[in-house]
Order: structure tokens, then sequence, then C-alpha cells
């Protein structure tokens, strides 16, 4: 997960507030994984989730209310994970520089980027982890919005080279659609994923269960967009436009059977790809372009009998 710690499955929750609370959090624990908790919230509550979890819980932050990240910390979150949208940014270097000089024993994990020099320029300001993903997930409309990002699987390629080297931890965030998605992250050079839909879709996110014509849904929402935005600051930021939007999303169970789908996927993979070990993927994994009939051949076809 990050450069002093192992995680025991390769999968994180994304830190939103329609994804991870404490009952995601338990689950997420009680299978290996380790919880990051969103920001939007009241500083009490996030102190709340601090005493509960103490070191088994990073916390999130932006780049204001410094005081914020000290008392956090001060209580024993395991680490905090910086959350800008873009994270290539001297105010994001200085932030990472400022904390690790006052926590060294802490750990940063920082993002979002899709370059291998991002990835250099924040592991030279002492990252311990590296988020990278500049618009690839469902909500997000960053890239209509603004013409940046990098298509997901390419920015983890690029991200990869540079971080293999530095021998720092890079989370893939954003795209994950199934257990496929995850093996292609973890191949081409990821340490771990962070998924945000599929956990939204989940008994356990912190979203209310809602029922339509005798579906349950729950809503997932992307922390730029307006439905988010007029919730937690009263209206769209001045001078800015929204970069995500909200929906209503169709539950599908237990995120413990999410999570062991995803895995068992990747332990399939690593069979195919004759590895033991997500390392020795990376090492063997081979990759070739394909078009769209490639997908078409590759889900299931159904066929009318006569």
């Amino acid at each position: 997960l990050s450069k002093s710690s192992k995680i025991g499955i390769p999968v994180l929750c994304a830190n939103m507030d329609t994804t991870i609370g404490e009952q995601m959090a338990d689950l997420l624990i009680k299978n290996g994984s380790i919880p990051i908790f969103h920001r939007f919230t009241t500083l009490e509550i996030q102190k709340e989730w601090v005493k509960k979890y103490q070191n088994n819980c990073y916390i999130s932050c932006g780049v204001n209310n410094f005081s914020n990240i000290v008392e956090l910390l001060n209580l024993g979150a395991r680490g905090v994970c910086i959350d800008i949208a873009h994270g290539h940014s001297e105010v994001m270097i200085n932030l990472i520089k400022r904390i690790k000089s006052e926590f060294p024993n802490k750990e940063v994990i920082a993002g979002n980027v899709c370059s291998s020099t991002a990835v250099h320029d924040l592991y030279n300001a002492g990252a311990d982890a590296i988020k990278c993903g500049v618009g690839p997930g469902s909500c997000c409309t960053t890239r209509m919005v603004t013409g940046f990002g990098v298509p997901q699987f390419t920015a983890i390629i690029n991200c990869a080279k540079a971080a293999k080297k530095l021998k720092i931890p890079l989370i893939a965030d954003g795209g994950i659609r199934n257990s496929r998605d995850m093996v292609l992250a973890l191949a081409a050079g990821a340490s771990t994923v962070m998924i945000g839909g599929l956990f939204s879709k989940t008994l356990e996110s912190p979203s209310e269960l809602i029922e339509k014509d005798g579906i349950k849904y729950k809503k997932y929402r992307g922390q730029a967009s307006k439905d988010f935005q007029d919730d937690y600051y009263g209206q769209v930021k001045n001078g800015t436009v929204p970069e995500g939007v909200s929906f209503d999303v169709e539950c599908t169970g237990s995120a413990k059977d999410l999570l062991d789908n995803l895995c068992g996927g990747l332990r399939s993979g690593l069979t195919y790809g004759g590895s033991k070990s997500i390392k020795e993927l990376q090492n063997k994994a081979e990759f070739v372009r394909v078009t769209r009939n490639y997908l078409t051949e590759s889900n299931p076809r159904t066929q009318v009998s006569k």
C-alpha cells in the first residue's frame, strides 16, 4: 500500500462520502484492506473515526486546515491521503513536505496524478504512496469539462515506470468496472486499485438505501458534482463549474461478495499469467492493442436455437 505498509488484498474503497463509512471500514479491515476515510464531514466525526480505528485507518485532507491534520494524526491515524484533483502542483508538494517534517513516521498518500514526472516530484517531496488517475471515474466529468486527463491504462503504464524505479507504490484510482480491469491495472504496474462506483452499489456504502418499483438503489456522486457541492458548500464554488455528476445505482448486495469476486478474478488472472504474485505478474505480463471486436468476442453471446 505504501513504502512501509503492507495490505492483505490489493483493493481500496474510494475515500468518498457515498462509498466509505464505518460499516464499510469494518468489512474492509476484516477482509484484509485498510479504510481511507473521506474529508467531507465535520472534524468531530473524523476524530471519532480515528479514535475507533487508530492505526488501521487513514484520514483525508485538502490543502487547507493544517491544524485539523495535526489533530487527527496526533490522535493516532496511520497517515493522511492528500485528496486534490490536480496533485502535480506546488501546493501539493509544499503540503507533503510540511506534513513529513512534522510527522516523519506518518504516511502520506498523495494524488491524483497521471504522469511519470509527477510521480518523481511527489516522491521527492516525501510521499509514501501515489494515487494515479485524472478523470477515469464513472461519476467524473473532468476530461470533458477541462480537456485534461490521460486514459487510465496509459496513465498507469507511464506512472508505473517511474514508481518502479523509485520503489514507491502506485494506487490506480478510478475506472475499475470488474476484476478484468483490476488485473490489467495491477499487471500494468499498480500495487493496489481504488474503487468507487462498485463499492457505492453495496449494502455497506453509507448512502441511504431507497426502493423504486421493487428495485433497491444507492446514490453515487462525485465530490465535484453540483449535488455534492450544494450539500456540502451550500452552492457550487464561485468561479467554478461542476466536474462530476450524481446518480442512483442499483444495489448489488454485500461488499463482501464484491471483494470475493474481485479477488477470485485476480487469482485466476495470476494463473493465466503463470505467476504466484502480483510482482511476478508485472514482470511477465505482455500487452497487445485490441479493437472493440475483442470486447464483443469476449462477452457471452446467446444464440437462439430453431
